[in-house]
């Protein structure tokens, strides 16, 4: 595994890290690195947190509050990367949600985006390196 600041975690990272999978070790791990999320996955963590991981309203502020203050950075997403993730759906056929957590990470400057869904070892545009972290476990 790559070092952490400029490294991108996707909202499955997120999820298994706070989640009894036999992957949240290794999700764990890269959260405590202090890698760098989107307000994108903040969402999508708040969503699943409380659909699938069943989280109460005060368990799931406190899991975003941890996510906060283990990453580096939390990115913003506008209309530019909007704009740019639409070209990136098109592009690798990936969806706009997905499409949207690449471009941000890409206007970060991030090389690494860790997911375990959206293709192992693929290089978008030349600068940004998907990473399955779990590919290995």
């Amino acid at each position: 595994m790559s070092s952490g600041a400029r490294d991108f975690l996707d909202t499955n990272v997120l999820v298994y890290a706070f989640s009894e999978d036999r992957r949240a070790d290794a999700a764990q791990a890269l959260l405590n690195r202090g890698c760098c999320v989107g307000v994108q996955s903040l969402n999508e963590f708040a969503n699943v947190g409380r659909r699938k991981l069943r989280m109460t309203w005060p368990d799931l502020r406190e899991a975003l509050d941890a996510i906060t203050v283990l990453c580096a950075e939390v990115i913003p997403n506008d209309l530019a990367t909007h704009v740019d993730a639409l070209r990136l759906a098109e592009r690798y056929g990936y969806s706009i949600f997905d499409s949207v957590l690449i471009s941000t990470a890409l206007a970060a400057g991030c090389t690494t985006f860790w997911s375990e869904d959206v293709g192992d070892g693929v290089l978008i545009d030349g600068r940004l390196r998907i990473l399955d972290p779990f590919k290995a476990n």
